[in-house]
């Protein structure tokens, strides 16, 4: 399973992120420009101990990205997806994309794969759930539905 992340903009989410991918063994993709450095100490205080553990990549851009895995299966994680995240069925190494923080993703990549395109559902009244929060609930669904493959 791979996480990616467009343009990430607070350091201490994409550390919880880190550690979540981490105890979970799925890849953590980051894709530039990043609004922090990867040196960044909050960056690491939220990873804790886990970064040796993790599978950690660097694309220049999601065009990149998908560039170098062309047979991958794509999610898009949004506000605006029409279908609620645990209609869909998750493969083994699909990829489940979130956006940045303050805009999420790009609206032009939403709307040229609208049927990949998810939703975790809430109340109206808030505008998102925390990019780590959201992250965690869309990996766990997808290890859920393959049985927690290597986990105990």
């Amino acid at each position: 399973m791979h996480i990616v992340l467009v343009e990430p903009e607070i350091p201490a989410n994409t550390g919880n992120i880190a550690r979540t991918c981490s105890i979970t063994g799925a890849s953590l993709h980051l894709v530039e420009p990043l609004g922090f450095s990867t040196d960044d100490r909050y960056l690491k205080r939220a990873g804790l101990d886990y970064w040796h553990l993790l599978d950690l990549h660097y694309h220049k851009s999601f065009a990149a990205l998908q560039q170098q895995y062309p047979e991958g299966c794509f999610w898009y994680f949004t506000t605006k997806g029409g279908r609620p995240y645990h209609q869909a069925s998750f493969g083994e190494n699909d990829f489940l994309v979130f956006g940045k923080e303050t805009a999420g993703l790009p609206k032009e990549l939403l709307a040229a794969n609208p049927d990949h395109c998810l939703r975790i559902p809430m109340l109206g009244e808030v505008r998102s759930l925390n990019l780590s929060n959201s992250v965690a609930i869309a990996i766990f669904e997808a290890l859920r539905q393959h049985n927690f493959p290597n986990m105990t």
